[in-house]
């Protein structure tokens, strides 16, 4: 048996997530995903990230030619008083969900999917982080908006970068919330031969 295991390809062209694992020393190939998840219609929120991910997992499978490669996808929400935020469209929509989350705590939901081109999917985990926002002005919100931080991020904060100044207080995974929990991930890899051995 070879001593080199098959690509581990990444089904996101998440930075976030690309930078997680690379911390970890996890080598990966990026191959995103092409499954719109904003198609799906499903009311509870753990069931609606573990279909994303799944959704975005099946369609790389699908797609990708390394025989026996594993493939890891993932999908993240924030949940606060029964919205179910993704990514925000634009600016003022930004603004509005960060004033849904400012003076209050919140629900960060990521789904990981594993499979195995040939075996199909392996494994698809939950794993949930609370986070408390301290209040902020509506000022404050556009200024931060305008930054240019929220684009491309659930919930339209990034923890790791000026809205840490809005987090008082975090409860459970903090890499959850940067986009992929990096303990978790690292479990589930080991779990199923995606990873020889780690560290």
């Amino acid at each position: 048996m070879s001593g080199t295991p098959p690509p581990l390809i990444l089904a996101s062209a998440s930075p976030r997530r690309r930078e997680i694992l690379a911390s970890l020393g996890v080598a990966i190939e990026v191959q995103p995903s092409r499954a719109d998840e904003e198609a799906l219609q499903i009311e509870d929120d753990v069931e609606f990230v573990r279909a994303a991910a799944r959704m975005k997992l099946e369609d790389v499978l699908g797609a990708c030619q390394h025989a026996g490669a594993y493939v890891l996808a993932a999908d993240t929400i924030v949940c606060v008083d029964g919205h179910r935020l993704g990514k925000p469209a634009d600016d003022p929509d930004a603004v509005r969900m960060l004033e849904l989350l400012a003076g209050r705590d919140h629900v960060v939901r990521t789904a990981m999917a594993l499979g195995r081109v040939g075996e199909g999917v392996l494994e698809c985990r939950v794993v949930e982080t609370r986070v408390w926002f301290r209040p902020a002005s509506r000022d404050e919100l556009e200024r931060y908006v305008a930054a240019g931080e929220s684009g491309d991020k659930a919930g339209a904060y990034g923890v790791q970068g000026r809205a840490s100044g809005f987090v008082t207080r975090l409860e459970g995974s903090y890499t959850n919330v940067v986009g992929l929990p990096a303990a978790e991930v690292v479990g589930l890899l080991v779990e199923h031969g995606a990873l020889g051995q780690w560290p």
